[in-house]
């Protein structure tokens, strides 16, 4: 998931335009799905779910090897701390996960006849639920970080599954990207956020983002980090 040789307004288009999919894909599905569940909100969240980790599948299969497939500024800001991107990039991938997750709102409401956008009123505060957004963007990065360095091609499902699962077992219902958790801040809908609760959400995430990015590096240390010390174990090997 690090940035490719691809021009950067063409990994920037690929990041805006994934960041728009997925959250189209959140707030389309949390509206059709609790128009469908008749009051019956676990299978209004089965509904919003299983749609969201199919489409990070797909979007990180098809634009991961132009972007790297971040669509999330925790993510961006992780890689960019252990080497693997380019920090002179990190201000334009965050700045374009934004304004494509906003994008994604938009057009699921007007999928659905609604207004582009409405202040999210839904109360998602309080500790518990900011415990559950650090543990959730802290099982993100391990996902992806043991991912890159154990098995590259699972990547896309590793975090479609991780996505899945901590849907189901966070009290917050796993927001785990600060750019989506934004964008989900302006609607009123089945997957939104109240406005003024965005803040805290996305200082729970980064703190979250935070402690997998040291457990990572104690488990799967950045490429050049491996590299050295195998380097240092062949040095100090009797022969």
């Amino acid at each position: 998931m690090s940035a490719h040789s691809h021009p950067l307004w063409r990994r920037l288009f690929s990041e805006g335009l994934g960041a728009a999919i997925l959250v189209a894909t959140v707030v389309g599905s949390g509206i059709m799905a609790e128009r469908l569940a008749g009051g019956n909100q676990a299978i209004a969240l089965l509904g919003n779910t299983i749609p969201t980790g199919a489409i990070l599948i797909v979007i990180i299969t098809i634009l991961g090897p132009i972007s790297g497939a971040h669509f999330n500024p925790a993510v961006t800001l992780v890689l960019a701390a252990r080497g693997e991107a380019s920090w002179g990039e990190v201000f334009p991938y965050i700045a374009v996960q934004c304004l494509g997750g906003l994008a994604g709102t938009a057009a699921a409401h007007l999928m659905f006849d609604l207004a582009p956008f409405a202040i999210g009123a839904t109360a998602r505060s309080g500790g518990a639920q900011w415990f559950a957004e650090s543990v959730a963007t802290f099982s993100l990065i391990v996902a992806i970080l043991g991912g890159l360095r154990h098995a590259p091609r699972a990547i896309p499902s590793l975090v479609g599954l991780t996505i899945t699962a901590a849907y189901w077992f966070t009290s917050s219902t796993s927001f785990a990207n600060p750019a989506v958790t934004l964008a989900r801040g302006f609607t009123a809908t089945f997957a939104g956020i109240a406005i003024n609760h965005v803040p805290g959400f996305v200082a729970a995430q980064l703190a979250g983002a935070a402690a997998g990015a040291v457990v990572g590096a104690f488990l799967f240390p950045p490429a050049k980090a491996q590299t050295a010390q195998a380097g240092a174990r062949a040095v100090d090997a009797p022969y």
